[in-house]
């Protein structure tokens, strides 16, 4: 029996839709004041009440702009969906369409810890799936749309650097909430550092 397949474009597609939407949504935690209260209370002092989902809303939409240019960099060499790539990315969408539930939980509950753990296991998911859809395009493929080991290890090395980050702070919460928040900076100065040793080994590589 011959394996089903499934039109990339169509699956990219929604994909991107539910990327974009998700991306969207983010901005709607952060409530827009009436004019009473604008009146009221003053701009600044408005604005400074919604510094914490301001800060969510920051926080949530890069980290998932960066996991959609790492889905464009993978689904690139995908010649088409099997049932288990499609199913993966089907979970990936799942945790995407979740986090501005997560990201809302953990702005309405920025002191508590409870919410913050959650916000960090959804964003942890995310980069799990995506490490999944990396080992079975790879598996899938088998180098034949140009997905070499080595741009394997790259974004493996990626994924597994971004679910190390949140899962440790997940686990620093407990300790101290505060630094926690913080450690998602870790992501934005090691993947770049993965990305130059990589890409320095790719290209010598094919100059041999």
């Amino acid at each position: 029996m011959s394996e089903i397949k499934f039109d990339k474009n169509r699956v990219t597609g929604f994909s991107d839709a539910v990327f974009s939407i998700a991306m969207t949504l983010l901005v709607l935690e952060v409530a827009v004041p009436s004019y009473q209260t604008v009146n009221k209370y003053g701009t600044w002092d408005v604005l400074a009440s919604r510094i914490p989902n301001f800060i969510g809303f920051i926080v949530s939409f890069f980290v998932t702009a960066l996991y959609w240019v790492d889905y464009l960099k993978i689904t690139k060499y995908v010649s088409d969906f099997n049932m288990k790539t499609l199913w993966i990315n089907i979970f990936l969408l799942f945790f995407v369409v979740l986090l501005p539930f997560s990201t809302a939980f953990y702005v309405n509950g920025i002191n508590f810890i409870g919410p913050f753990v959650f916000y960090s296991i959804n964003l942890t998911m995310i980069a799990v799936m995506i490490f999944f859809l990396i080992r079975a395009v790879a598996k899938k493929e088998k180098e034949k749309t140009g997905f070499t080991k080595m741009l394997r290890n790259r974004e493996s090395a990626r994924m597994i650097t971004t679910i190390s980050v949140w899962s440790l702070a997940a686990i620093v919460s407990f300790i101290y909430l505060p630094v926690a928040r913080g450690i998602f900076i870790l992501i934005f100065i090691i993947n770049p550092i993965i990305d130059r040793y990589y890409n320095k080994r790719i290209k010598k590589e094919s100059l041999v």
